[in-house]
């Protein structure tokens, strides 16, 4: 990873909460960067070797209290120093080429006028898995949809010009996207961004996707995110 005393080109942010299983395998991935960067994880209380693993990568850490991702993501988007910014969950994993392929990215004349995500990839893959990983990509591309587990690369001007992420225990992804859509395209970076499956693995493929479309709708009709994270995350 390209250390530097000047602002990174890249930004890194990242929400934790007791992911320490899954989040070095993501770090390691992030310093194979070719890109000069900064890694902010936004730590909501963990209790296991978060800390430690921060300190080993030279991570910054930053608490946040009480625990809530839309809170997380917009502590660490305000001490960010880079030009473009990339906000990530904790499960997921890069692929090889990423830095490379953003390096190429970034380069070009209107880049910074879009927001950008990744293809979402499930592991381990299964035919249900495959399939929802379709229904995501057609979502992502005709609805202007991509959602949390598909990352998203948008530069600082165009973050700040759409109010950044809402403080909100659930949905901010969601929220952060349709306020985007009113002003940006949202595109596809060209590359898979891998996510644990261990959700999909306790539900189902099929009663997860029902289960979050359901939340889905009553955000829309106007329920409030504090009641939809006691659903989805229990009391």
């Amino acid at each position: 990873m390209a250390r530097m005393n000047k602002a990174p080109e890249l930004s890194v942010m990242i929400p934790c909460l007791n992911e320490s299983a899954r989040l070095p395998l993501l770090l390691a991935d992030l310093r194979r960067s070719e890109l000069s960067l900064e890694i902010l994880l936004a730590d909501g209380g963990s209790s296991d070797a978060t800390a430690q693993i921060a300190g080993l990568v030279g991570a910054h850490l930053i608490g946040v209290h009480p625990a809530g991702r839309g809170r997380q993501l917009r502590a660490a988007a305000a001490r960010a120093r880079g030009d473009w910014l990339l906000f990530l969950h904790a499960d997921s994993r890069l692929p090889q080429q990423w830095s490379a392929w953003l390096t190429t990215l970034l380069q070009g004349s209107s880049a910074d006028a879009s927001a950008w995500y990744f293809d979402l990839r499930i592991s381990p893959s299964t035919p249900a898995r495959r399939l929802l990983e379709r229904a995501v990509g057609l979502r992502s591309r005709w609805l202007q949809r991509p959602y949390g587990d598909q990352g998203l690369l948008l530069h600082r001007g165009l973050y700040e010009r759409c109010g950044g992420f809402a403080e909100l225990p659930l949905m901010e992804d969601l929220e952060l996207v349709e306020r985007l859509s009113r002003i940006a395209e949202l595109r596809r970076i060209g590359l898979p961004l891998t996510t644990d499956g261990r959700r999909w693995q306790q539900e189902g493929v099929l009663r997860r996707s029902w289960r979050n479309a359901r939340l889905r709708r009553r955000w829309r009709q106007g329920e409030s995110a504090a009641q939809l994270a006691k659903a989805y995350y229990g009391p």
